[in-house]
């Protein structure tokens, strides 16, 4: 992956002039280029790995697999957050990892943690690095060094059992490959978040992901049956039969753990056969508060989706200009349908029923294709926006029903608040992606110009958004992980006790705290 952007290197693309001055008009704000620096002028701290600690690490996973030089350190030196990327982008890379470890297997992991643990070295787990809520920033917490632990070499298919309908496979198997090696099976795993093409198996688990199929599929962590993870202080199985009541459920202690708890090695899913047909629509409401009450009715109804999403008339009408399409009035809602034929016709004539009477207008399948055809590309197009002095960043939250427009309007306003000044203005725009009997989540794109501060200005448009939705009911996140960036509000959310039992739990697993300092964990 790019170390000062998204994905791969040979992907990225100018932003078109055209597009350009369109963006800056409404922004009212003129751009000013945000170019990176070259690699070699990044500033890397000395790397504090000496000689004793290095043979002590590579004695567990090779010599050739301990890694202490400025381009794996860099690469690692965070996620892909836009304070991330415009922190490398000025060729600033502290904290970075005084070394990248790559072991082989689970027992790798579990003597790296043993080393770690008892010379007060942390660890920080790194999947796809794709966070973007800083989940895999190195710091230290006031240890001796801070390790990266890369976990892609732990890629394999373990098992299928397609009796049960479940695999096991490696936290380092990346989203592409799971897919082709249950494909060989005739099975899929359905799990689609833009993280898609780079997001590992075990970093979902890890931050309770969340992707665009989740209305039929499901979230990440209702497809896990059971995890293996290494702690400093041994091995924790968890899961396995497809129900117990032989107490609390361990499992859910490391899903959402975001590597503060153990490091997940395996993870067990539930799998499905492969669908024998795909059917989407698209349909128009007249405006967000529609189009959101009739995906509520599907949620309540029974009628499932395997995608269901509604996009409030800012992102409706930014799609359908940048795909150089005639956007339709009000608001877009896209619908998917996957299964067998059978099975897709009637669940989908149950879903044009409720569309119809809710007050929705069909529109056929053409606009679910541009959005499927290009799903995977906007985190490019942010980098474009980046590059010419635009911050494109996103955030998300949920709320049930009865909240959930006050809760939209509430954040609205303090994005746009902290966003209309001087140097300019701000888009901001909104989609249901989420949906549950009691409610759904709230995905928000925000773009402006970077400004003379580009950090201290989003910083300050981030916690406004915060601050509205810890007043108005809402979590400060559905799927994107607390990370550093919303720990300040974890302690509102769980409450006192809640943190202390985190902490306890911590104290039991990983008693000289080296696992992700700083991370999820509020401070008593």
């Amino acid at each position: 992956m790019s170390w000062f952007g998204w994905g791969d290197p040979a992907r990225a693309r100018a932003l078109d002039p055209g597009l350009r001055d369109l963006v800056s008009q409404v922004l009212r704000a003129p751009l000013a280029d945000l170019p990176p620096v070259p690699e070699e002028r990044v500033e890397l701290p000395p790397s504090r790995l000496d000689e004793r600690l290095r043979g002590l690490l590579a004695g567990v996973v090779g010599p050739g697999h301990v890694d202490d030089g400025d381009a794996a350190r860099l690469r690692h030196s965070g996620g892909k957050s836009t304070p991330d990327l415009l922190l490398r982008r000025a060729g600033r890379a502290d904290p970075a990892p005084d070394a990248v470890l790559y072991p082989a297997d689970h027992d790798q992991v579990r003597r790296v943690l043993e080393v770690c643990s008892a010379e007060r070295v942390a660890v920080v787990p790194f999947g796809g690095g794709t966070s973007v809520v800083g989940g895999v920033a190195p710091l230290r917490g006031g240890l001796r060094a801070v390790v990266c632990l890369d976990l892609r070499r732990l890629d394999r298919l373990v098992s299928v059992d397609t009796a049960s309908m479940t695999a096991v496979l490696g936290a380092g198997v990346r989203t592409p490959r799971a897919e082709a090696l249950l494909a060989e099976h005739g099975c899929t795993l359905g799990h689609l978040p833009q993280s898609y093409e780079y997001a590992s198996l075990g970093g979902y688990a890890a931050t309770r992901s969340s992707g665009q199929a989740s209305s039929g599929y499901g979230r990440f962590e209702d497809m896990v049956v059971s995890l293996r993870a290494a702690t400093p202080r041994g091995t924790l199985d968890t899961g396995g039969p497809p129900a117990s009541a032989a107490g609390p459920d361990l499992g859910r202690l490391l899903l959402g753990s975001e590597g503060t708890l153990g490091v997940i090695t395996e993870v067990g899913l539930r799998i499905r056969r492969r669908p024998e047909r795909v059917l989407d629509e698209a349909w128009s409401f007249p405006d967000f508060a529609a189009g959101v009450d009739a995906l509520r009715t599907l949620a309540q109804s029974g009628i499932r989706p395997t995608m269901a999403r509604v996009l409030d008339e800012a992102e409706t009408f930014v799609g359908a200009a940048v795909g150089g399409r005639e956007s339709a009035p009000g608001c877009q809602a896209v619908l998917g349908f996957e299964g067998t034929g059978a099975e897709v016709e009637v669940r989908a004539a149950a879903a044009r029923e409720a569309m119809a009477g809710a007050g929705g207008t069909p529109l056929g399948p053409g606009p679910v294709a541009h959005w499927r055809g290009n799903r995977f590309s906007a985190p490019y197009l942010r980098d474009s926006l980046l590059s010419a002095g635009v911050l494109a960043e996103t955030l998300e939250t949920a709320a049930p029903w009865s909240g959930l427009l006050p809760l939209y309007a509430a954040v609205s306003g303090a994005l746009t608040g902290a966003l209309e000044d001087g140097e300019g203005g701000a888009v901001v725009m909104c989609h249901v992606s989420h949906t549950y009997p009691t409610g759904a989540s709230l995905y928000f794109t925000v773009v402006t110009a970077a400004g003379a501060a580009p950090l201290e200005r989003w910083g300050r448009a981030k916690r406004a958004a915060s601050e509205a939705i810890a007043a108005n009911g809402g979590t400060i996140t559905h799927h994107h992980a607390v990370g550093t960036d919303h720990l300040p509000w974890m302690a509102a959310e769980i409450g006192p006790l809640g943190g202390e039992v985190l902490r306890a739990v911590k104290a039991a697993l990983d008693p000289e705290g080296v696992l992700n300092p700083g991370k999820l964990i509020p401070a008593p």
